[in-house]
C-alpha cells in the first residue's frame, strides 16, 4: 500500500471539527432552586472534567472524515496482480471455432491476437499490426504465471526481424495454411545521367545495368535537368554537385558521384588490400555514394571489381527484411525480461462506498440522538 497523493491526508485536521461540535453541544443541565439549601454555605465548586456525549456518533463522525481524507491521499496497492486463468489466442485467419471443439471443457479463455484482444465468439477484427509485436503486448499485460498458449499459422506472417523474446514459456501451436502469391519483385533503380556525361563513363553505366539485369540503360538527362523522383542522379564528374542537384539531395534523392568523399562517409566496399572503393554519407533526406576516379574501366580498377554492381544494388535497394518465415522456427524464447513496473491498482470504488456507508449510519445515529433530547 502507497498514497499517491499523501497530502491529501492533511484533511485530518477537519477532525477538530466534531470534536469541537460535541464540545459545545453537550446535554443541558438546568439549576432548580430548593428552599431548604438556599442558607447552605456557598462552597467552591470543584472544576468541570472534559467530557464527551454520545461517543459511538463522535466516532463514526471520525472514521467518516478519515476516509475522505484517505480517500483525497489516493492509496494504491502495487503488489503483484493475481495470476488470471490460462490464456489461449488465435492470429486471425485461423479457424478458431473448430480449434476450440477440441480445447478441454475448463478451457473457455480463448482470444483473437488482435488489438484488444477480443474473444473468439466476434468476428476477427481486421488489423495490420504484427503478431510479434501483439504477442510482446500481451506477454507485458498478462500477470506473472499466467500460462499461454498460441495457435499461429505457417508461415508465420509480419516478422519484424526481431527474434521473439517473451517473460513466460509459450505452448507454441502452428497450423499449416496456404501461403498467398508472391508479390511482384521491386523495379531496379533507375540511373539517369547528365548530359555532358563522357562517353566512356556511359559505357560502364550501361555495363552496370546490364550486370543488374536492366537490358536498356535510361538516357542521359537534358541540360539543367533533374531526376525524377525515385530515380538515381548519376554526376560523373569530380567536381562539386551543381546547386539545384544538391538540392534535389537534401529533398530526398540519391545520387552517385565521382567526386572525392567528405570526411565523414562510411566505407561500402574494399578491395583485397583493405582500400575503400566506395562511399556513401547522408545528406539532408538523400544519400550521397561516392566512386571517386574517372569512370573508365581500364584505368579505374574499383570499376572492375566483380562486387561492385552487387554492392551498389544493395546500397541503392537495399533489400526489405523478410515479413514471413517458418512458424516452428520464429517459436519465442524465455528470457528473463526486467522487471516492469507493478500495476497501480487504486480501490477508489470501496472507500466511496465505505464512505457512503459511514454517511448514513452518521446521518442515521444523529437523527436517533435528538430524538432522544428531551423537548
Amino acid at each position: 500500500m502507497s498514497l499517491l497523493f499523501p497530502l491529501g491526508l492533511a484533511a485530518l485536521a477537519a477532525w477538530l471539527l466534531p470534536l469541537l461540535i460535541h464540545l459545545a453541544r453537550r446535554h443541558p443541565y438546568t439549576p432548580l432552586d430548593f428552599a431548604a439549601l438556599r442558607w447552605l454555605r456557598a462552597r467552591i465548586r470543584p472544576r468541570q472534567r472534559v467530557r464527551f456525549d454520545d461517543w459511538p456518533l463522535l466516532l463514526v463522525r471520525l472514521l467518516l472524515l478519515a476516509a475522505l481524507a484517505v480517500l483525497l491521499a489516493r492509496p494504491a496497492l502495487t503488489g503483484p496482480a493475481p495470476a488470471t486463468g490460462a490464456w489461449t489466442v488465435v492470429a486471425p485467419g485461423l479457424d478458431a471455432t473448430a480449434l476450440h471443439a477440441g480445447a478441454p471443457a475448463d478451457d473457455d479463455n480463448w482470444r483473437w491476437l488482435a488489438p484488444g484482444f477480443p474473444t473468439v465468439d466476434q468476428p476477427p477484427p481486421a488489423t495490420d499490426v504484427a503478431l510479434p509485436s501483439l504477442l510482446r503486448e500481451l506477454d507485458a499485460q498478462l500477470p506473472t504465471g499466467t500460462a499461454l498458449t498460441v495457435h499461429v499459422p505457417d508461415p508465420l506472417p509480419g516478422l519484424d526481424g526481431m527474434r521473439l523474446h517473451l517473460s513466460r514459456a509459450v505452448r507454441w501451436q502452428t497450423h499449416p495454411r496456404a501461403t498467398a502469391a508472391t508479390a511482384a519483385p521491386t523495379p531496379l533503380p533507375q540511373l539517369r545521367m547528365h548530359a555532358d556525361a563522357p562517353a566512356a563513363a556511359q559505357r560502364w553505366l550501361a555495363a552496370l545495368q546490364r550486370a543488374w539485369g536492366t537490358r536498356s540503360p535510361a538516357p542521359v538527362l537534358p541540360a539543367d535537368a533533374l531526376p525524377a523522383p525515385g530515380e538515381v542522379g548519376v554526376w560523373s564528374r569530380a567536381d562539386a554537385l551543381p546547386a539545384h542537384w544538391q538540392a534535389w539531395l537534401q529533398a530526398g534523392g540519391s545520387v552517385l558521384t565521382a567526386a572525392r568523399p567528405a570526411a565523414d562517409a562510411r566505407a561500402l566496399l574494399r578491395d583485397a588490400e583493405g582500400a575503400t572503393l566506395l562511399w556513401q554519407q547522408r545528406v539532408g533526406h538523400g544519400r550521397l555514394l561516392f566512386l571517386p576516379g574517372e569512370w573508365n574501366a581500364a584505368g579505374n580498377a574499383a570499376l572492375r571489381d566483380a562486387r561492385l554492381p552487387h554492392t551498389l544494388l544493395q546500397a541503392l535497394q537495399p533489400a526489405p527484411p523478410p515479413r514471413s518465415g517458418d512458424a516452428q522456427d520464429h517459436a519465442p524464447r524465455q528470457v528473463a525480461l526486467p522487471a516492469a513496473t507493478p500495476a497501480v491498482r487504486e480501490p477508489t470504488a470501496w472507500l466511496l462506498l465505505a464512505i457512503v456507508l459511514l454517511f448514513a449510519l452518521e446521518r442515521w445515529m444523529a437523527s436517533s440522538a435528538r430524538r432522544r433530547l428531551p423537548a
